[in-house]
């Protein structure tokens, strides 16, 4: 990227918004990373011989996927109020969820998935049970099915504690939406420690693009930690990389090219295989700021008060 500025940096040049630059250096974009590539990788007396450009920025934007998978630990955070359906639709960029949580006085509550499933489709049936078709000759689908239904108004059986677990009624502590019971010798032991937790649930719909709550989640702030594939919506220009994993984009890029040309030699494809997966286990080390006062912390956690 081209060096900006102090004003531009804090102020953006006096444009809004003013922290459009803020952090910005600790990246490279996308198209710095193809352009370094094809100056400095490809030619007539390097590995890569004049390659086509949508080809390297195609291998390019493949590392920068895999890297926002797991290796970035760039996590994207979102807050919506769940309306009266009890579902929260999944950000235009969400790939997968870190943690799902409900924020309540002040806390974040993190919520637990639901083990059983609590949606379906439905297909609308005459009373003789045959499925209903429209003109076209395709199944017509009720808008919500009973699961749906009873997940939305409550009126489902729950094996998790809350008004209409098998549990409610029975003598017990809530501590922090845990639950606790106190049991005379001989009594009946009947707590699934697995779903032991009054906080509502959740379970998520991918082909849907929805994330269901149980019934106690109507009108909750939920807080949906996620990670996305970093391509910003389709916008290359908007797309980039940490610095720190800038040389393993290259020998991505490298090793993803001549990886899948006829006649390259075996062990230069291992070379830069060994090459590429070098550079991801430094970078990782790199950025996972392994620092002194957070191993301490650490070691302290091991120390608890008992009374």
């Amino acid at each position: 990227m081209a060096y900006i500025t102090q004003y531009q940096y804090y102020e953006n040049g006096g444009v809004s918004p003013e922290n459009e630059n803020w952090g910005s250096y600790q990246y490279v974009s996308l198209e710095d990373i193809v352009n370094n590539f094809m100056l400095m990788y490809s030619g007539n007396h390097s590995l890569v011989n004049n390659e086509e450009r949508f080809k390297v920025l195609f291998h390019a934007k493949r590392a920068i996927q895999e890297l926002n998978y797991d290796a970035f630990k760039e996590i994207k955070i979102l807050e919506l109020e769940v309306n009266d359906k009890m579902r929260f639709i999944l950000p235009s960029d969400y790939v997968n969820w870190v943690r799902i949580s409900q924020y309540k006085d002040g806390i974040l509550y993190p919520l637990s998935e639901n083990i059983q499933t609590n949606w379906s489709a439905a297909y609308l049936q005459a009373n003789d049970a045959k499925i209903l078709f429209d003109q076209d000759g395709n199944a017509l689908k009720a808008e919500f099915s009973t699961l749906e239904w009873d997940r939305i108004y409550g009126n489902k059986p729950s094996i998790y504690l809350n008004s209409n677990s098998a549990m409610n009624g029975r003598p017990g502590w809530n501590v922090d939406g845990q639950w606790y019971f106190e049991y005379g010798i001989g009594a009946k032991f009947g707590l699934n420690t697995e779903t032991a937790n009054a906080n509502p649930t959740f379970k998520i719909n991918p082909k849907g693009g929805v994330i269901n709550f149980s019934s106690g989640m109507l009108g909750k702030l939920c807080v949906l930690e996620y990670v996305s594939d970093g391509m910003e919506n389709g916008d290359d220009s908007l797309v980039t990389v940490n610095k720190m994993f800038e040389d393993f984009v290259y020998a991505a890029i490298e090793f993803a090219i001549l990886g899948s040309k006829v006649g390259v030699q075996e062990y230069v494809v291992a070379r830069l295989r060994k090459r590429k997966t070098a550079l991801l286990r430094n970078a990782k080390i790199r950025i996972s700021n392994i620092h002194p006062g957070r191993l301490l912390m650490n070691l302290r956690g091991r120390d608890k008060w008992l009374k």
